[in-house]
C-alpha cells in the first residue's frame, strides 16, 4: 500500500542525504520526494510517498524518527489530508488541435505558462488522479516535455480517518 509520510526537519545541510541514506540503505523506495522551507527558515517540510505494507511502513517511521534533525514524523495516509502534485507539460499540437488542447486545460482549471508559435506550456494542479488524466488526453496531442513535481500534503484541521 501507498503511504504518504511528512516529516519537519530542521533546515541543515545534509538532511535531506541522510533520510534519503535512511531508505536506500535497508531497501526501501521513495516513489515521490518533495520538500521546501517552513515559515521559520530554521524548519522544512518534507513529503515522501513510499509503499509497503503495516510492518515497513512502522519500520520506516521509526527509524526516521530516531534521525537527530527529524523533529516530527507523520503518516498522513491514517489521517483526512489534502494532497496535490503540479505539472508543466510542453505540447506541441497540429494547428486544428490547438484549440482542443487550450480548452481542455481550461477544463482541467490548468493555465498557458508559456506559448510559442509551435507548443504551449500548461500548469495543472490537482491529486494525481487528475494530473494522470490531463497527461492521458495530452499524449495524442504531442507532448514535448514533461515535469512533474512530487506529492505534498498537508492535515485537515482536526479531522481522523
Amino acid at each position: 500500500m501507498r503511504h504518504t509520510i511528512t516529516l519537519l526537519v530542521e533546515n541543515r545541510f545534509g538532511v535531506l542525504s541522510r533520510i534519503s541514506g535512511l531508505f536506500s540503505g535497508r531497501g526501501y523506495n521513495i516513489e515521490s520526494l518533495s520538500v521546501g522551507e517552513e515559515i521559520d527558515p530554521r524548519y522544512s517540510q518534507m513529503t515522501i510517498v513510499t509503499s509497503g505494507d503495516d510492518l515497513i511502513i512502522e519500520q520506516i517511521t521509526k527509524q526516521l524518527n530516531k534521525l537527530v534533525d527529524v523533529i516530527k514524523v507523520t503518516d498522513v495516509t491514517e489521517f483526512e489530508h489534502v494532497e496535490r502534485e503540479m505539472v508543466l507539460i510542453k505540447v506541441t499540437p497540429r494547428p486544428e488541435k490547438k484549440a482542443e488542447v487550450l480548452n481542455l486545460a481550461g477544463i482541467f482549471r490548468g493555465r498557458v505558462v508559456d506559448s510559442s508559435e509551435s507548443s504551449y506550456t500548461i500548469e495543472i494542479t490537482g491529486d494525481e488522479k487528475k494530473v494522470d488524466a490531463f497527461i492521458g488526453l495530452m499524449k495524442p496531442m504531442g507532448i514535448k516535455d514533461l515535469v512533474r513535481t512530487g506529492k505534498v500534503a498537508i492535515l485537515r484541521e482536526g479531522l481522523k480517518k
